[in-house]
């Protein structure tokens, strides 16, 4: 047992210097404080680091398939009001969304931005007794009413109740409403007193979109929209003016939900049109992002890039259509974010590491000084150095 304990002796790779030997300087000292200092320093430093969360940032290919996509936005439109204002959505797959209504909200606001009424999106008003029936007299008592489409019927049994029932058998035949004052229907709800009561207003809309996860559009134009012949024109030329002015502000556009750190690009854009009817094109990629937070909690997102171009539709395509136009594109790039800890052990090495480093520096430097000293006293001593 001695004889391993002897042996064990043998490999101290720390042997013990008597006390008596010690020799302790006051340049020592100094060096003793300012390594303790740093290494306290460098100590809360580290730990600081360890208690605050890192994001590790991957990218993959997106496989993903067959999902949809929310698009959040908040769009000021000072100089159109909301009667004629419009939201269409297409893509590539064909699929269309025309004058959309459903969770959009819409707020008139007058020239200097102050709202005026907030409604969800439509128009009307209560009728009022008799409606025009479609044979051309009154709605009489005990009489089921049947409006007339005005000459859009796509059979004798078809009837039009509402201005919007007339408006879309307009678009169905592909023919452009030029007689709103003249539809009973449009007459009754209010929709030609509403456009006169909001001239020279603006519009605030905000709501959001469920589209498909594929390349396409939304925009934002002043009239009733349809799709013909891959021309867009408009239902309302009985109000058209010479121009629009389509200036807007952004006050947020998102595709999909927020997560910390997102940063969207058109947050608080805005754009002053100072020329005749323009067409605004916002080019957006969007990338498919996946956060995950220290708790383990996901979220499936988006970021994007865009670019911008205005087309002043003087010196285009007759029938262009003015207004802003929002087209999207996905990249096959999925980037994810994920929050987490230093682990502990990296935490300790590090300390270690400063630790055993600062000491060790410390000793050359404390070494090199102290022979340095002996050196120079030694030839002071003997007179050659002088």
């Amino acid at each position: 047992m001695e004889k391993i304990l002897s042996k064990l002796r043998n490999l101290d790779a720390y042997p013990k210097v008597n006390e008596d030997f010690y020799s302790r300087t006051l340049s020592g000292g100094i060096i003793t404080l300012v390594s303790s200092l740093a290494i306290l320093l460098l100590f809360f430093s580290e730990f600081r680091l360890y208690l605050h969360t890192v994001s590790e940032t991957k990218l993959l290919v997106d496989t993903s398939r067959g999902e949809t996509l929310r698009i959040n936005f908040d769009v000021t439109f000072p100089a159109i009001p909301c009667t004629l204002l419009i939201v269409d959505a297409m893509d590539i797959s064909g699929e269309q969304h025309l004058d959309i209504k459903h969770d959009i909200i819409k707020k008139r606001i007058n020239s200097h931005g102050d709202v005026i009424e907030s409604r969800q999106d439509g128009i009307g008003a209560p009728k009022i007794e008799k409606p025009l029936q479609r044979h051309g007299g009154r709605l009489e008592h005990n009489e089921t009413y049947c409006g007339s489409c005005f000459g859009a019927e796509q059979s004798d049994d078809d009837c039009c109740n509402s201005c919007e029932e007339v408006r879309e058998a307009y678009r169905r035949k592909g023919w452009a409403m030029t007689n709103v004052d003249l539809i009973d229907q449009c007459k009754r709800e209010g929709f030609f007193q509403s456009i006169k009561d909001e001239d020279g207003e603006g519009c605030n809309i905000h709501g959001s979109l469920e589209v498909n996860r594929v390349a396409g559009n939304f925009h934002f134009a002043p009239g009733k929209g349809f799709h013909l012949t891959n021309i867009f024109l408009d239902d309302l030329l009985a109000f058209q003016k010479d121009s629009y002015n389509i200036s807007h502000r952004i006050n947020g556009l998102a595709f999909g939900e927020y997560f910390p750190g997102v940063v969207n690009p058109l947050d608080g854009a805005q754009w002053i049109h100072e020329t005749s009817n323009g067409m605004y094109q916002y080019f957006i990629k969007v990338v498919p992002t996946i956060y995950t937070d220290i708790r383990g909690r996901t979220v499936s997102s988006n970021q994007y890039s865009v670019t911008q171009h205005f087309k002043n539709l003087e010196f285009i395509h007759p029938n262009s259509y003015p207004g802003v136009f929002f087209f999207y594109d996905f990249y096959p790039i999925k980037v994810t974010f994920k929050e987490e800890h230093i682990s502990f052990l990296h935490f300790i090495t590090n300390i270690c590491a400063v630790i055993g480093g600062i000491f060790t520096v410390a000793g050359i430097i404390d070494s090199f000084v102290y022979h340095g000293q002996r050196k120079i006293k030694k030839k002071m001593e003997i007179g050659k150095f002088r």
